[in-house]
């Protein structure tokens, strides 16, 4: 925190704010307290420095299953957050989902603790480090996951043992979970860069991946001009290189507005030829060729077409397959291929090494079948996300019904986004709308945004079945059984959203034990 927000006797927690000179390591960091340590992000971080060797605790409201690994490794967690909890502490470590009101905050502002954001950890991570970003309003963390997968499976040399501070976990082999943050001892790093605050602006990474540009965090940054401008900026600060998505037009509109400098280390990928893409401003263009998918079978096949003298003076056409459904994971596989590559690794061996990898959690994550009714739980929380889910449903499934139950997260995202929110639904069978988890947000702030608020507009879609496909349940745990009533043998149940809709994958799986018979119709 600065001098003159100690002197004016304000707390004033922004997220944009550096707080670390480029020279500083984690080594400057002192004790250090996390507030909210068991939050995806938070606890990432935790373990990384802990890996590192510097003091490290922190406090949160509840145990979870991040608090307990965390504690499992040495590190205190306190529950509950109290005054005590940052005494004598020389660094304390928010999220944006802390308030200036928290009495951590407020004791740690009083004794003269460094108060900084959990990019500026990140920010000192990556110094260390040939660091790769990560960004875009989706796609973030199957992106760094499968860069993460191939350094891990494939990396050699300063390449293998890649760190990685991924706010998800992963799917790994015989369905373990793997944790998203790790401290290796090779020198790349690989990070998701949270837009949504802005904080973001404080990297300065050798490699910037933006999956896309489609405006989010509108409650941030209010308008789609400013949100696309935090992306401008965010690219100039890659040193070697940017590789962007070809196929969505707010990326499209980054590139256009890139200095010349910027955009000749640009490389775009996309499934679309330079004519149908228009002005590259000087980037290189990758093309993703013959895509498709084996009916059923969750196989996605294509080719990436590598234009000459990017990675070698000849121009490469790389076939892969990915145990991922999707074009939009086609699209996210050729980012960390691209950048795998550019760090030094052979192109055909990432990509021969990205198709071991299952996904990261929560992430068309199949969680079992019970009477033939299969239930797929999916961290979609956007409009974009929602489709791209639910056409990826289609063609892994296309004799199923596909029956949706959607945890809306964020009353602003709800509000500024309810007609898109229909419209990606409406690629459903059946739709069951949720209360609405706030995350960082009040519901007395949003009074009008409910399950309705989406459900309202659904209606007025041309959608068959016309009758009856959408409703509102408030309450999670009367629209799981609901659903389950619903379904026949054959059909998928997706739980959709990025709060706790996950809790009710468990109480599907037995509600269908028990209602089995309800399914052989």
């Amino acid at each position: 925190m600065s001098d003159n927000q100690r002197e004016a006797g304000t707390i004033i927690l922004d997220p944009t704010h550096a707080s670390f000179a480029p020279e500083e390591t984690v080594h400057d960091l002192g004790a250090t307290h996390f507030i909210g340590i068991g939050g995806a992000g938070m606890s990432v971080l935790a373990e990384m420095l802990h890996e590192q060797g510097v003091e490290v605790d922190g406090s949160d409201r509840e145990p979870s299953a991040k608090t307990d690994r965390l504690q499992s490794l040495g590190i205190t967690v306190e529950f509950g957050q109290q005054a005590k909890n940052v005494e004598g502490k020389n660094t304390v470590v928010f999220s944006s989902a802390i308030k200036p009101d928290n009495p951590e905050i407020v004791a740690a502002h009083e004794a003269g603790e460094r108060i900084v954001h959990r990019s500026d950890i990140l920010a000192l991570l990556m110094n260390a480090k040939r660091a790769v970003t990560v960004a875009g309003a989706h796609g973030k963390t199957t992106t760094s996951s499968m860069l993460a997968h191939i350094l891990v499976n494939a990396g050699e040399g300063e390449l293998a043992d890649p760190s990685y501070a991924i706010g998800g976990s992963i799917q790994g082999k015989d369905g373990a979970i793997l944790d998203g943050g790790h401290a290796g001892k090779g020198n790349v790093l690989v990070a998701e860069a949270d837009e949504s605050d802005g904080s973001f602006a404080k990297y300065h990474p050798q490699i910037a991946i933006i999956t896309n540009s489609e405006a989010d965090h509108l409650d941030h940054y209010g308008t789609q001009d400013n949100y696309r401008a935090a992306f401008v900026d965010h690219a100039g600060h890659a040193t070697k290189a940017v590789i962007m998505c070809g196929d969505d037009e707010g990326n499209l509109a980054v590139l256009r507005a890139l200095g010349a400098t910027v955009a000749g280390r640009t490389i775009v990928y996309s499934t679309r030829n330079a004519a149908e893409l228009g002005d590259l401003n000087g980037a290189t263009l990758v093309r993703i060729e013959s895509e498709s998918e084996t009916a059923e079978s969750g196989a996605e096949h294509f080719t990436l077409h590598i234009p000459g003298g990017l990675i070698g003076e000849e121009e490469r056409r790389i076939a892969v397959t990915l145990t991922v459904p999707g074009i939009h994971n086609a699209r996210n596989a050729s980012a960390a291929i691209i950048a795998a590559a550019l760090l030094g690794m052979d192109v055909e061996r990432a990509s021969a090494a990205v198709t071991s990898f299952l996904g990261a959690a929560r992430r068309f994550q199949v969680r079992g079948t019970v009477s033939q009714v299969t239930v797929v739980d999916d961290y979609a929380h956007h409009p974009t996300e929602i489709a791209a889910l639910l056409d990826a449903a289609r063609r892994r499934y296309p004799q199923s019904k596909i029956r949706v139950i959607f945890q809306p997260h964020l009353f602003s995202r709800t509000r500024f986004f309810s007609s898109e929110f229909a419209q990606a639904l409406a690629k459903a069978d059946d739709v069951i709308v949720t209360g609405i988890f706030p995350a960082r947000e009040k519901q007395e702030d949003f009074p009008d945004v409910t399950p309705a608020t989406i459900v309202d507009e659904a209606l007025k879609l041309e959608h068959e079945p016309a009758k009856d496909w959408i409703r509102g349940v408030e309450d999670m745990h009367t629209a799981a059984p609901m659903m389950v009533m619903r379904a026949h043998h054959g059909d998928v149940i997706f739980t959709v959203g990025a709060g706790d809709i996950t809790q009710m994958d468990e109480v599907i799986l037995h509600a269908l034990e028990a209602h089995r018979w309800d399914c052989e119709g």
